[in-house]
């Protein structure tokens, strides 16, 4: 009996590694942000719950997408190759399954919020499977700009979600998501360039190298700066907002620019701080709300 319960055990922990727990976490966080700016408070825990749960939902079914098609090339990295379906504890075909029932069951689910929400989810998702990581990720660089796109929504997701709708304000969350996507990918991909070499991924330091892929960190740190603080100006957000954005942005440069200086090829300082980054950002923007 208690093999059978630690077996049982291993199997649900298999999944939920499928998943990818800090990703759906993130996601969750920004979509309740934008709930939040959408509503000018907390909406009522009824929606909360229909909105976050399918959205998870989606996310994860997502993530064990990503796993069923990364399969080959996660066994080639040693960041990836002890992930379940490489190792052969999940068969692959029950991970393709799990994956499109975690998705149609959320988008069943947010059909209930409103429709714009569904399709959205519903974009998000194929967005992440389908061009991303079937269609561009071994074959071009490029593929980020598309990661970012299904990166970004999740606040615009739950603004809908309130309003039924995507106004200038979640477009500018949008824009501050789908920027911030950029160097934190970029500087993941410094840390891990070898595990990416080995799978034939071209990412940005082994298309265009890791002097080139630190500039492009440089520039979108510096560009990224004017959209935080746009909150501020449209009356999203107070003064308070305005410092803090403007404080953590000319961080995120002077770390850029010291990497970029550096010939240190590693991207960890700046992959912690970007989640730093925009924690407290998000954090800042709904607590100083105007």
């Amino acid at each position: 009996m208690a093999a059978k319960i630690a077996s049982y055990r291993v199997i649900v922990r298999d999944h939920v590694v499928l998943t990818k727990p800090g990703i759906v976490l993130l996601v969750l966080i920004t979509t309740l942000g934008g709930m939040y700016l959408g509503q000018r408070g907390l909406p009522g825990a009824a929606l909360i719950w229909l909105t976050l749960f399918p959205v998870g939902l989606a996310t994860a079914g997502s993530a064990v997408l990503n796993n069923f098609f990364d399969r080959d090339i996660d066994i080639l990295m040693s960041r990836t190759r002890k992930r379940p379906i490489p190792q052969g504890r999940i068969y692959p075909l029950n991970a393709l399954i799990f994956g499109l029932s975690l998705i149609l069951i959320a988008i069943a689910m947010l059909l209930f919020v409103n429709t714009t929400v569904a399709a959205l989810t519903a974009a998000s998702s194929f967005i992440y499977v389908i061009p991303y990581t079937v269609l561009m990720k071994r074959k071009t660089h490029l593929v980020v700009h598309v990661g970012s796109i299904t990166g970004a929504l999740p606040p615009v997701i739950g603004y809908a979600a309130v309003r039924g709708n995507v106004g200038i304000e979640a477009i500018v969350l949008f824009a501050i998501m789908f920027l911030w996507q950029h160097p934190h990918f970029w500087a993941y991909a410094l840390k891990y360039k070898e595990d990416y070499s080995r799978a034939g991924v071209p990412v940005l330091p082994l298309s265009k190298g890791v002097k080139g892929t630190k500039l492009r960190t440089l520039i979108y740190t510096i560009v990224l700066l004017p959209v935080s603080v746009m909150p501020y100006y449209l009356k999203m957000s107070g003064v308070y907002y305005l410092v803090l954005a403007s404080a953590l942005g000319l961080i995120y440069i002077y770390l850029a620019a010291k990497s970029y200086l550096s010939e240190n090829e590693s991207g960890r300082v700046l992959f912690v701080y970007s989640l730093i980054y925009i924690t407290i950002l998000f954090i800042g923007v709904v607590a100083d709300m105007v």
